[in-house]
């Protein structure tokens, strides 16, 4: 084999393992077209919406049954905004209730769709009544160290009083 031959095959194989690579890294950021058809545009309205990205799954009994298309804030209402891309072939009713979950304790941020029962559907251009905003793990630390702190503190007090 000559030389130039087995230049070739090897800048071949090198090329073929990029192309795996970027292929793999596309997957893994979800920025590979993972729509699989036609879609429908909803929203929903947090107060907090924690570290939810644009990309971000939305699921439905652990089924990923959309995308988070758009994060924009409401200066008037204060509140974030959240355009929601779900599939066509999947339909919720309108008083299906949107929350922020955290997959394991640190993981990615998703928003759950809890299905109610009404017999009227979510169309395009519709928003979510019911939602409930992520929890952010340093508020509920703080809060309990305050009130850790405030229990010690009357404890304290109260024995000083009994002296």
């Amino acid at each position: 084999m000559s030389r130039t031959t087995l230049d070739l095959w090897v800048g071949f194989f090198v090329a073929v393992g990029l192309g795996a690579l970027l292929f793999l890294a596309l997957k893994v950021g979800n920025l590979a077209s993972s729509s699989s058809g036609d879609t429908y545009a909803i929203q929903a309205k947090f107060d907090n919406i924690g570290g939810l990205k644009v990309r971000g799954a939305v699921k439905s009994a652990g089924v990923v049954v959309g995308r988070v298309a758009e994060i924009a804030f409401d200066p008037e209402a204060y509140l974030a905004v959240v355009t929601i891309k779900v599939d066509a072939r999947y339909k919720f009713p309108r008083d299906t209730f949107a929350t922020i979950n955290t997959s394991g304790l640190l993981g990615e941020q998703y928003i759950g769709f809890e299905v109610g029962g009404d017999t009227e559907m979510l169309k395009a251009g519709d928003t979510v009544k019911k939602t409930q905003s992520a929890v952010v793990l340093e508020k509920l630390i703080s809060q309990f160290m305050f009130n850790k702190a405030a229990e010690n503190g009357d404890k304290t007090a109260e024995n000083g009083a009994k002296k």
